[in-house]
């Protein structure tokens, strides 16, 4: 896919100063065209990699100021917002490794590989915005990091059933063992007692971990922090309702409903009057 063929993704979310929607934009459409070679259409691994090579020299003229020899106008479209908000390439090359580690990797020995992935396909998301409105402190992207995993391992989680089609398997190997779950009961989607004491686990460990960034809310002006706290919720909310499916992630995706985002809509206003997170992660969520 050529993007520049593709300039008006409408991903900026309304609650975006307007002065970001456009470089967020920018960002995003480097950013999905890179996921897309790396994960969509019928290319070869070869030839993943070989386009992923061509998609780093346009990187690399960025950083060397010149005209790139591929995507030139969304190239061009990036460098105008790296020198206008002085961000770093260190992230876009991250994403990079990212999505070259996606084409080869299917599985991960333990949750230590997989959260060093995140650091790689997530954590640069995070990083970048927070440069964008230059508050790129150790703490914030410390948070950022933390919600950043959290949020990749929900859309791992939401995904097991389709994953698997694609030959991936992203629970790590480790906690497979652990709890007695074979890849051939996720072929299956056979839901048993070994399979909810896993998912159980994996989502405790996510919810942990996203409650943990969630003070960033907090700390962000305005739109920034009513988006993010907004954010916070969903993933929560999606915890939830795997809990509630029973953990049966393979017969229905837990999906959020109208009911569900005005349950998201309300933790987030709640969120940000109290100026509190919560006092656990559980009281986060609610009985609603």
């Amino acid at each position: 896919m050529d993007v520049d063929q593709h300039e008006n993704f409408p991903i900026a979310s309304v609650l975006l100063p307007k002065t970001l929607r456009a470089p967020v934009g920018i960002i995003y459409q480097v950013v999905r065209t890179a996921a897309d070679i790396a994960g969509e259409g019928d290319w070869s691994a070869a030839e993943r990699h070989a386009r992923l090579a061509d998609f780093r020299a346009g990187l690399d003229a960025v950083a060397q100021r010149r005209a790139a020899p591929v995507h030139a106008l969304l190239f061009g479209k990036l460098a105008g917002v790296i020198a206008q908000y002085t961000l770093p390439l260190g992230p876009f090359y991250d994403l990079l490794d990212g999505c070259a580690q996606d084409i080869d990797t299917k599985r991960y020995a333990d949750r230590a590989a997989l959260v060093d992935y995140c650091r790689r396909s997530a954590h640069p998301v995070g990083h970048l915005m927070l440069h964008l409105i230059g508050a790129a402190t150790p703490r914030n992207l410390a948070d950022a990091d933390a919600i950043c995993t959290a949020s990749q391992l929900i859309s791992f989680w939401l995904d097991v059933a389709a994953d698997w089609k694609r030959q991936r398997v992203y629970l790590p190997q480790a906690d497979l063992r652990r709890f007695g779950v074979s890849e051939a009961q996720i072929a299956g989607g056979v839901v048993d007692d070994a399979w909810r004491a896993l998912m159980a686990y994996e989502v405790d460990f996510v919810r942990d971990t996203l409650v943990r960034g969630a003070p960033l809310a907090l700390r962000m002006p305005g739109r920034l922090g009513i988006e993010l706290s907004a954010a916070v919720h969903a993933g929560l909310r999606f915890l939830e309702r795997i809990e509630r499916a029973g953990y049966d992630v393979f017969r229905e995706q837990p999906v959020l409903t109208p009911f569900d985002w005005c349950v998201v809509a309300a933790r987030t206003v709640a969120m940000q009057l109290s100026r509190r997170v919560g006092v656990t992660a559980r009281s986060i969520e609610g009985n609603a």
